[in-house]
């Protein structure tokens, strides 16, 4: 099969597309034929960093979709020619490829209105909104909530994800994002550049601070949301924890949340099921025209280097997949 291969870490802006032999499922595995990859910050960061799990030359790309080939000894739920998305494990070889290999517990069935490249857009952007949002905030008890980085992967699917919930929804993002962030559901945008964004939070909020922050930028931003934050309020980081000394304890008792979608491939049974589930329901609203995939660009196999350099820039709106098949 072809694949694009990373021979070393770091390299990851030279892969070219090579040939290297097909995998073969094993017990509880299918194999899928790849029609459609997501590309995500998370690919040239590990690409960068390398694993050592890893033997080289190794495949990035964790966001596949497509039609399962083959299944392996023991899975019954599946069989050739159905449709699927997965997240993948990012400690084994990924979807930059023809065929990719995962466990079936943690597929999705992709709606026969839903395409292949809209399915790839979801995986690692969506299923970290959804889990941030559904599994972590008591999201009952929320009324206000930022979302940074609206017009990026996990903030867009965050926005509209909270808006559907019926939440007041803050985010931010670049002017120019403004329209576009606010299409997905946002109330309010911030521009992080030109704007005092605490300042424009407790604005809006009449000086309470929202209940609720999610940030997927850095951990700077994280430790500067606290100042953000209502009494009670709640923090789910995905980029880096804040400094939890920034705030002084027994004041505004805050509670931390920490979002690590990938390692749910290395717990039980059940957490691993989970993304198949969060996977279901967000292929569900897709399908209801509920929400957008934010699919912003489809690009050939061949233009994946390039454009993970582009999201390496940390300026693409929505998101980025490449056409396999």
């Amino acid at each position: 099969m072809k694949a694009l291969l990373l021979h070393e870490k770091g390299q990851w802006k030279d892969m070219k597309i090579e040939e290297v032999s097909t995998p073969t499922p094993q017990k509880g595995e299918v194999l899928v034929e790849v029609h459609a990859a997501g590309l995500n910050p998370v690919d040239y960061k590990t690409g960068t960093n390398g694993n050592p799990n890893w033997v080289y030359p190794h495949i990035l790309g964790l966001d596949v979709a497509g039609v399962i080939a083959e299944v392996g000894e023991g899975v019954t739920e599946w069989k050739k020619g159905d449709r699927v998305v997965y997240h993948g494990d990012w400690i084994r070889p990924g979807g930059y490829a023809q065929y990719s290999i995962t466990t079936a517990q943690t597929v999705s069935r992709i709606p026969d209105s839903v395409s292949f490249e809209d399915a790839a857009a979801i995986p690692t952007a969506g299923y970290t909104a959804y889990q941030a949002l559904f599994r972590k905030l008591p999201l009952e008890r929320i009324h206000t909530i930022l979302i940074h980085g609206g017009a990026g992967g996990v903030g867009g699917f965050g926005v509209q994800l909270a808006k559907l919930a019926g939440k007041t929804v803050i985010s931010t993002a670049s002017a120019h994002n403004h329209e576009y962030v606010k299409s997905l559901g946002a109330d309010y945008v911030i521009d992080y550049r030109e704007e005092n964004v605490k300042e424009r939070i407790m604005e809006i909020t009449n000086g309470r601070g929202v209940d609720a922050v999610v940030d997927a930028v850095s951990r700077q931003s994280a430790t500067d949301s606290l100042d953000m934050l209502a009494f009670m309020g709640h923090i789910v980081y995905i980029a880096g924890a804040p400094d939890f000394a920034h705030i002084k304890p027994f004041t505004k008792v805050v509670s931390y949340h920490e979002i690590a979608l990938a390692a749910a491939h290395q717990a039980d049974f059940e957490s691993q099921k989970d993304l198949a589930v969060m996977g279901d329901e967000m292929l569900a609203l897709i399908a209801e025209g509920k929400i957008s995939s934010l699919l912003e660009e489809i690009i050939s196999f061949e233009e994946v280097p390039a454009a993970l350099a582009r999201l390496s820039e940390r300026h693409v709106k929505g998101k980025i997949v490449a056409k396999i098949k």
